[in-house]
C-alpha cells in the first residue's frame, strides 16, 4: 500500500498519531464514518502534518483496536488490520469496507451517533442524512415508500397525457402498480405522489429566477423574472424547460450555404440538468427544493443531496461514473416517458452536447460540484460576449457590438474583483466559501475572479491553504 499516495485522499483516509483506548470516539467516530460511506482506511502511527510518528507497541495496540471497534461499533462493520513498515517505523493499517446494514453507529455515553465522512472530516450525520442511511440499510427507496396520502385523492391526468404522447400507449390501469405509483396492496407511494398533478409533497418544488447581471446582487433591480412551480414532477420539468427557453436567445451566423444556429444553451444539456437535478435530488430534504438561477453568463442548477454514493462529483471521472439512483422508481418513470436513459449518462451528454456547438471552448466546459448534501451544475451562456453576423458586409456594426458586450463584461469582472479586494482588507484570511457566500456568487464564480487577480497579480496567497492568508500586491 503506497501511504504517501493515501494521504492526498482526504475523504477515504484518516490518521492518527496514536491509539487512544480511553478516548475512543475521537478515532471510533472514523470507523463509523467510513462504514456507512463508501468505505475507508485509517492509519495510526502519523502526526496531524503527515510526519511518520510510528507506535512502539504496535501488536498491544492492534488488540486494543480490535477490540474497541467490537465494544463501540454498532453493528459491527467489516474490517482488516495490518501492519506496516515505513521509515523504519510501525504504523497499523485498518481497512473499513463500505456497509450493507447502515447506519453504523458509535455507541458511547449512553448514546447511539451515526457518522459520515464530509471531506477530511467525520461529522455526526444530520436527521435527514440519518434517515438516508436507515433506508439504505434497509434496501429501500423514499420513492418506493408507501405515502401517507391516499391513491383515490389523486389524479394523474398529466402523466398519462405525456405517456400517450411519447409513446402513442394509453396508459392503462396495471401501469399504476408495474410504474411503481401503487405498492401491491394499493398504497399510494411516494413516486405517486410526486407524480400526482397536485404533488402533495410541498418540498417538491422548482424555484426559477432570470438575475440581472452576473451574480444575486448586481445592481438596482435584481431579478427579471421569477416563477415558483409546484404540482407532479413531470410539470417542474416542463415549466423548467419553458423558463430557460424563454430567458434564452438562439442566435445565428450566415454561412455559404444558409445559416449556422447559435443557442445561449444547448437544449439537450437543459433537459439531462434538470432531469438529473429531479430525478437524483434527496426528497428526505424538507423544506429544501431544485433552483434554476439564469445570470448574464451562464445558468445554474442546484438540488438537494450529493451524490447518491457519498463522493464528490469534481473528483470523480465525469465519463465513467456508474449509475447509482437514489429515487430508482421515479427514474425507471422518467425513462419511459422517454425523459432519461436507463444507463445513467447524463453527464456524458451534457458534455456531449456542449461540444457540438461551434463555438465552444475547454473554459466553456460545464461544471459540476457537489458535497455530501448539494448538487451544483453550471452551464456557460455559449453566445455571452459574443456576437453573430446580422447580415453579411456588417462587419462594422458587428464589431462595435462585439466591443461594447466585451466593454460591459470587463466592467462587471472589475465590480467583483474590486469587492473581492475589499473583502481581502477587511479579512486576509478569507476562504473562497466565505468570498462566494460575501457576494452571493457561487464557487466556481468566486474562485475564477481570485484565480485571475493572482495571474494578473494583483493578490498573492502566503503560507499553507489552510493556514495561510491573502496579500494585495
Amino acid at each position: 500500500m503506497d501511504i504517501i499516495a493515501l494521504i492526498g485522499e482526504t475523504t477515504e483516509y484518516d490518521k492518527k498519531q496514536a491509539v487512544e483506548a480511553k478516548k475512543p470516539k475521537s478515532w471510533c467516530k472514523s470507523i463509523s464514518a467510513f462504514a456507512n460511506g463508501r468505505g475507508g482506511k485509517l492509519i495510526f502511527g502519523i502526526a496531524d502534518d503527515n510526519t511518520i510518528i510510528g507506535l512502539e507497541s504496535a501488536e498491544k495496540d492492534a488488540e486494543i483496536i480490535s477490540e474497541q471497534i467490537k465494544v463501540h461499533l454498532n453493528p459491527i462493520p467489516e474490517f482488516t488490520l495490518c501492519f506496516q513498515k515505513l521509515e523504519g517505523k510501525t504504523l497499523i493499517i485498518v481497512e473499513v469496507y463500505a456497509g450493507e446494514q447502515t447506519p453504523y453507529y458509535y455507541s458511547g455515553d449512553g448514546m447511539l451517533t451515526a457518522f459520515i465522512r464530509i471531506g477530511n472530516q467525520s461529522v455526526q450525520a444530520t436527521p435527514q442524512q440519518l434517515s438516508e442511511l436507515v433506508l439504505k440499510g434497509s434496501n429501500a427507496t423514499y420513492d418506493s415508500l408507501p405515502s401517507k396520502c391516499q391513491f383515490d385523492d389523486m389524479a394523474f391526468t398529466k402523466l398519462k397525457s405525456v405517456f400517450y404522447q411519447q409513446t402513442g400507449h394509453s396508459f392503462a390501469e396495471s401501469d399504476y402498480e408495474s410504474f411503481g405509483l401503487i405498492d401491491e396492496k394499493g398504497n399510494l407511494t411516494n413516486a405517486g405522489a410526486l407524480l400526482a398533478d397536485e404533488s402533495p409533497i410541498k418540498q417538491s418544488r422548482l424555484f426559477c429566477t432570470r438575475w440581472n447581471g452576473l451574480d444575486k446582487a448586481d445592481g438596482v433591480v435584481d431579478a427579471i423574472d421569477d416563477a415558483e412551480i409546484s404540482g407532479s414532477i413531470i410539470i417542474l420539468l416542463q415549466e423548467g424547460l419553458a423558463f430557460v427557453k424563454r430567458h434564452s436567445r438562439k442566435m445565428w451566423q450566415k454561412t455559404a450555404d444558409g445559416r449556422l444556429e447559435m443557442p445561449d444553451y444547448p437544449e439537450r444539456a437543459v433537459l439531462e440538468g434538470i432531469v438529473n437535478a429531479i430525478i437524483h435530488r434527496n426528497y428526505n430534504e424538507i423544506g429544501s427544493e431544485v433552483h434554476i438561477d439564469i445570470f448574464d453568463d451562464r445558468l445554474e442548477i442546484y438540488s438537494p443531496g450529493g451524490m447518491f454514493d457519498g463522493t464528490k462529483v469534481q473528483d470523480r471521472d465525469l465519463m465513467n461514473v456508474p449509475s447509482r439512483r437514489r429515487n430508482p422508481v421515479i427514474a425507471d418513470v422518467f425513462n419511459r416517458l422517454k425523459y432519461m436513459d436507463r444507463r445513467g449518462s447524463g453527464f456524458k451528454k451534457i458534455l456531449s452536447a456542449y461540444k457540438t456547438l461551434p463555438n465552444y471552448t475547454e473554459e466553456k466546459r460545464p461544471v459540476f460540484t457537489s458535497e455530501y448534501d448539494c448538487f451544483f451544475l453550471t452551464m456557460w451562456n455559449m453566445n455571452y460576449g459574443v456576437v453573430a453576423d446580422v447580415e453579411v458586409g456588417n462587419g462594422d456594426a458587428q464589431e462595435k457590438a462585439k466591443e461594447k458586450a466585451q466593454e460591459k463584461t470587463k466592467e462587471n469582472h472589475n465590480a467583483i474583483q474590486n469587492r473581492i479586494l475589499k473583502l481581502i482588507k477587511e479579512n486576509p484570511q478569507i476562504t473562497i466559501a466565505k468570498i462566494s457566500e460575501s457576494l452571493a456568487i457561487t464557487n466556481d464564480s468566486a474562485r475564477y475572479h481570485v484565480k485571475k487577480m493572482k495571474k494578473n497579480g494583483v493578490i498573492e496567497h502566503c503560507g499553507s491553504t489552510k493556514r495561510g492568508y491573502w496579500k494585495i500586491k
